[in-house]
């Protein structure tokens, strides 16, 4: 009865190991399953890959403004994974004047602001301070 047990535990590690994450050794060739890029003379490009450890990853951009004196670069793109502990990570992000703008499962949120405070932030931005009020920002000749 005891070799069972022990036959049945030792089984259902292995079992359990087939399917998980393996990281791989340093110096590992990982194949790269596929691969494309296109960048073009508008300054709008596309590329993409996906290798044989399951990384896959692809991106857009275009060139906004390019006529102005301030033009800007937008991309668009996400990537996925597999964390060391198995779990499957994807993101989708956007990138351009305002910043990285990553969005997946698993990122932290931030909790909800309580109402209370809600409302003073609002009452805040509704009512500024002057100058005179927050007493003149600076020093005074007498």
């Amino acid at each position: 009865m005891n070799s069972l047990i022990v036959f049945v535990t030792i089984l259902g590690c292995v079992l359990a190991q087939r399917g998980a994450y393996r990281q791989p050794q340093p110096g590992q060739p990982i194949a790269i399953l596929r691969q494309s890029q296109d960048v073009n003379f508008d300054g709008s490009y596309q590329w993409s890959y996906e290798t044989e450890n399951g990384i896959a990853a692809q991106e857009q951009g275009v060139l906004k403004n390019a006529n102005s004196p301030e033009p800007a670069e937008e991309a668009q793109g996400s990537f996925s994974y597999t964390a060391p502990d198995g779990t499957p990570i994807s993101v989708q992000y956007v990138a351009n004047e305002n910043g990285f703008q990553p969005q997946g499962a698993h990122l932290p949120v931030p909790p909800p602001i309580p109402p209370q405070i809600q409302r003073a932030l609002e009452w805040i931005a509704a009512h500024p301070e002057s100058e005179q009020q927050r007493g003149g920002g600076g020093f005074r000749r007498q």
